[in-house]
């Protein structure tokens, strides 16, 4: 028998604050964060404010998958809350092997019909799958509609763009080459990212100086909204509130006839690789 009550399960990349996963029934597993004094959980007891505090400091934390018993857990709990069937919705696989861990969990799970995806993204566009995806339950559609159908087309037509205020930490992280990282520095040459078809970072434009970041950013997500007619939105921020702002305004000025738009904050596995002053939009188209 197909689930009828069905619940959302993501990891801490989907950067949702915690009363809006609450509100809309999405259940989150938190990746590790390696710092020198101990062993984090993102988003539980650290933060990407602390993080940013860290990497100035001159420290590189590192990234861990999330515990076993961390994803057990969240299963139990949604069994025990009396659902019969959880959508997952992970950090893209290019990116870490939360998804497959997942995968893998799910996999041996008894009582309860779990579907784990690959996002093939972070941040703001998990966060879009998974609230678009929280309205579509509220709106009564079947599981075989969901999981044959939306979840797929969600993934593939959901398009985000971040820019990266220094080159620095992804240099250091191994994402890019440091003499790329030297020469984005001295010129203030601001990259543009997205995920690629593979589910890694790629670099998509550049811009110099700051102020152009957030007019490429817009320009980038009119574009892959192209010529569709019903679309969401979402901006987000790592410790750039007040850009995001303008972000958002210009965003909805280009965009105006937008179902919904959302924003969040990146969360802290995301900024040891990006740091802070990170800004994002993003596009989720919905009609055919």
């Amino acid at each position: 028998m197909s689930p009828k009550k069905i619940a959302l399960l993501t990891d801490s990349c989907a950067d949702l604050a915690p009363a809006l996963a609450a509100e809309n029934h999405i259940y989150t597993v938190p990746l590790r964060i390696l710092c020198a004094d101990g062993e984090y959980a993102d988003g539980v007891d650290i933060t990407a404010k602390e993080i940013y505090s860290r990497l100035r400091a001159g420290e590189l934390p590192q990234t861990s998958l999330p515990k076993i018993e961390d994803i057990a857990k969240a299963l139990e709990q949604i069994a025990a809350d009396g659902y019969d069937g959880a959508i997952a919705i992970m950090l893209s696989g290019g990116l870490s092997g939360t998804y497959n861990m997942t995968r893998l969990v799910a996999g041996e799970w008894k009582g309860l019909a779990v579907r784990v995806y690959d996002s093939v993204s972070g941040s703001l566009g998990m966060g879009l799958t998974l609230l678009q995806l929280a309205e579509d339950i509220r709106n009564g559609m079947d599981w075989e509609t969901l999981t044959e159908r939306r979840v797929p087309r969600l993934i593939a037509s959901t398009f985000p763009f971040f820019s990266v205020d220094t080159l620095e930490y992804l240099q250091k992280g191994g994402r890019i080459g440091k003499i790329t990282a030297t020469a984005g520095t001295l010129l203030q040459i601001k990259p543009i990212i997205t995920f690629a078809a593979d589910g890694q970072l790629q670099s998509i434009a550049k811009v110099r100086g700051r102020h152009q970041v957030i007019d490429k950013l817009v320009e980038m997500t009119v574009k892959a909204c192209g010529n569709h007619k019903r679309y969401n939105l979402a901006v987000a921020n790592g410790g750039a509130p007040e850009e995001m702002e303008t972000v958002r305004r210009k965003l909805t000025e280009a965009l105006p006839n937008y179902s919904h738009i959302w924003d969040g904050e990146i969360d802290g596995t995301l900024s040891v690789y990006i740091g802070d002053g990170v800004l994002g939009a993003a596009v989720q188209t919905l009609d055919e």
